[in-house]
């Protein structure tokens, strides 16, 4: 009989911080977010798990007039305004040569860099999972951080790759608002689905 190793569980403050309490934001005040603290939020979010701790994601913050210039215009209308009064606007990418970092993050198996080189559908297939998944803990390592994310689907990635991601490795999944919230949430939290229309035992 193997004997269990005891976890640590986060407390109601931590669980409202990042779940229960947490809201998505769309209009931000003008305080800003330092380096460090954007720094932070990768700290937390990479140690989340990825297939085979392959880890394709990648960040581009954008903080400065100049870049916020740059990025607006890929943005839908209604997108524009939530990232223009956004402090940092993080886009998020995945890395279509991760396989160059595999005898660093994977050194049990370095050769599998060779064997994801000659592959690019299998290199689309751990980018297709584990970007998305990786911009889930993202989202929660903001929270984590006490800053508010406004996640958003609304871009030209294409646009977005072509200005910031010239050498064509980088390809853009996500942008994400974030900063402090201008004030209460605008309208009532949505319902989320109860345990009985979502849970199924076997």
């Amino acid at each position: 009989m193997t004997t269990s190793v005891p976890l640590s569980r986060v407390g109601d403050e931590a669980r409202a911080a990042l779940f229960t309490d947490a809201r998505t934001t769309y209009a931000f005040a003008d305080t800003p977010v330092d380096d460090a603290t954007l720094t932070d939020i990768w700290e937390l979010a990479r140690w989340a798990p990825t297939a085979a701790n392959l880890q394709p994601l990648r960040v581009l913050y954008i903080r400065t007039p100049e870049g916020k210039a740059r990025l607006l215009p890929h943005l839908d209308e209604g997108n524009r305004p939530k990232s223009a009064s956004a402090p940092a606007v993080a886009v998020l990418a995945v890395d279509h040569r991760f396989h160059e970092h595999i005898p660093h993050i994977l050194p049990i198996k370095p050769e599998l860099k060779e064997h994801f080189a000659a592959d690019a559908t299998q290199r689309d297939g751990i980018t297709s999972f584990n970007g998305p998944l990786q911009a889930g803990y993202f989202i929660l390592a903001v929270r984590a951080c006490g800053l508010a994310a406004g996640p958003m689907a609304g871009f030209d990635a294409a646009g977005i790759d072509k200005e910031f991601f010239q050498d064509g490795d980088w390809h853009s999944v996500l942008v994400v608002n974030i900063g402090h919230p201008a004030g209460p949430p605008e309208f009532d939290r949505m319902p989320r689905l109860a345990h009985e229309d979502a849970v199924a035992w076997a």
